[in-house]
């Protein structure tokens, strides 16, 4: 119980302490923003800071904190003390300084700012990353909500009930995609943030309650042990598995868009690393009403997360308000997935140099997008197995993603004068686990995705030395005098 409750706290006292640190490396003044100096009334459009805020939160707050962190907490109570840690000097500082950079490069999206900072070939390979990641979020966050809302239904539940949920959300997803900034995502997200607050709140003050009369419920119990992930190393495991809770990659991938629609420079701290650290708290309570349902219902360790997650908010908030926060981590899921599929035609714009003024150009981008995401919809849903196997891709291409861009991150802080520590350690952290991961991971490991099968110390030593020689890279080429983004 010590390390739940003092984990929410180390979250809230490192945004007003690191998260100002980090602020006055960055130095932001009052130079115009993206928003005025490009303004085009579609992506480029002035918002209020509440407004970035919320449209924050809820672009990079997907199912990664809810569902990740329920798989995540059978690593056991360390999960309360590495997500805040992980949070703060990691997530939090990775999604402030991404986005900090785009705001300085017009709205860059990440290829574009990717070529500045680590070269043409490397940024083309990446550019096909992202674009491929981000078709597997977009999929990802129509799948999940869509079997959310089957799963709230459980007298009509049938395939049917998933395919109408699923084009529902995916047709709010190609609105959102190509309509103005703040004709759709603008007018409904505080509708949205409402849902999450409520939800979120409500969760933690019952969970509190039950926690205070039974601390032994975030606890190892002995039948909490018995289905703990013994065979799977902490590191890398862990922050695959929580892959949005710690940090993600795919943040990286929003700020682009607030960044467009920011008033100044100074909103940066509070809009990047602020919803940062909520996300972190959210993926806490997340995190403890997981240890709790495992030790109330032990049986429910061995069945998909999202089990424990429907049985969770009706144990400790009854069917109605159970509901509701269902209803919450939905929006979650939908929340992220319309910008994914936003983010990624404003990266395939930006890579092929098409103007995105007018609506027609937009729809000719989309059309190609919204097939792929059908097709890999489709496919995941022909065997439970196959989205199983979408998630865990995704977890992996995520944190490979992340990696990438706190070396982005390093070699622009360099170039500017900054002393490069404070993205290069926790870049060079996530490198040496998405690469162990990779040697290390095999189905054989409890389901892991296809890696190389060495044995974890072998990984540990392959992905130390690649690690040590990335810092090297990323330490020569910030070094190297060129033009500030």
């Amino acid at each position: 119980m010590f390390w739940f409750f003092g984990g929410i706290l180390a979250l809230i006292v490192g945004y007003f302490t690191y998260g100002r640190l980090i602020e006055r490396l960055l130095r932001p003044d009052d130079r115009p923003t993206p928003a005025y100096a490009l303004g085009d009334g579609v992506d480029y459009v002035p918002l209020p800071m509440w407004k970035n805020m919320l449209i924050q939160l809820l672009n990079i707050a997907g199912v990664g904190p809810v569902i990740g962190v329920i798989i995540g907490i059978k690593f056991g109570v360390k999960c309360f003390w590495i997500i805040p840690l992980g949070c703060i000097f990691g997530g939090a500082v990775h999604d402030c300084v991404a986005g900090f950079m785009s705001l300085r490069a017009r709205g860059g999206n990440l290829p574009a700012l990717t070529r500045w900072s680590l070269g043409r070939w490397y940024a083309q390979a990446y550019s096909v990353f992202v674009m491929v990641l981000l078709l597997l979020v977009v999929a990802v966050f129509v799948n999940v909500p869509a079997h959310l809302v089957e799963g709230l239904m459980p007298q009509t539940a049938s395939l049917g009930v998933f395919w109408a949920a699923a084009a529902v959300i995916f047709l709010y997803y190609i609105v959102a995609t190509l309509f103005p900034v703040d004709k759709i995502i603008g007018r409904i997200y505080p509708f949205f943030g409402a849902l999450l607050l409520i939800g979120s709140l409500a969760m933690l003050g019952a969970l509190s309650c039950e926690v205070v009369a039974n601390p032994a419920l975030l606890s190892e119990t002995e039948a909490f042990r018995a289905g703990m992930f013994h065979d799977q190393p902490v590191i890398p495991c862990l922050f695959v598995t929580i892959a949005c809770g710690i940090i993600s990659g795919f943040h990286a991938t929003q700020s682009p868009i607030v960044a467009r629609t920011m008033q100044t420079e100074r909103q940066a701290r509070a809009t990047y690393y602020g919803m940062m650290i909520v996300e972190g708290v959210i993926a806490m309570i997340w995190a403890g009403v997981g240890m709790a349902v495992y030790n109330l219902f032990p049986e429910l360790m061995a069945k998909p997360a999202t089990a424990a997650l429907v049985t969770g908010t009706r144990h400790f908030l009854g069917s109605w308000m159970g509901g509701v926060t269902v209803v919450s981590v939905i929006v979650l899921a939908i929340t992220s997935g319309d910008t994914a599929l936003r983010s990624l035609r404003l990266t395939l714009a930006e890579t092929l140099r098409v103007g995105q003024g007018a609506f027609y150009a937009r729809l000719m981008l989309c059309l190609p997008l919204i097939a792929a995401v059908v097709g890999l919809l489709w496919w995941s849903t022909q065997r439970a197995e196959t989205f199983e196997w979408l998630w865990k891709y995704f977890a992996w291409g995520n944190q490979v993603l992340s990696a990438s861009t706190l070396m982005v991150c390093t070699v622009w802080m360099m170039r500017r004068g900054v002393a490069p520590w404070f993205t290069l350690l926790p870049g060079m952290f996530m490198t040496f686990v998405v690469s162990s991961f990779i040697l290390w991971s095999d189905p054989s490991h409890a389901g892991c995705p296809y890696g190389l099968n060495l044995p974890i110390r072998t990984a540990y030593a392959i992905a130390g030395v690649f690690t040590f020689l990335c810092a090297a890279m990323v330490i020569r080429l910030g070094g190297e005098k060129t033009e500030t983004v």
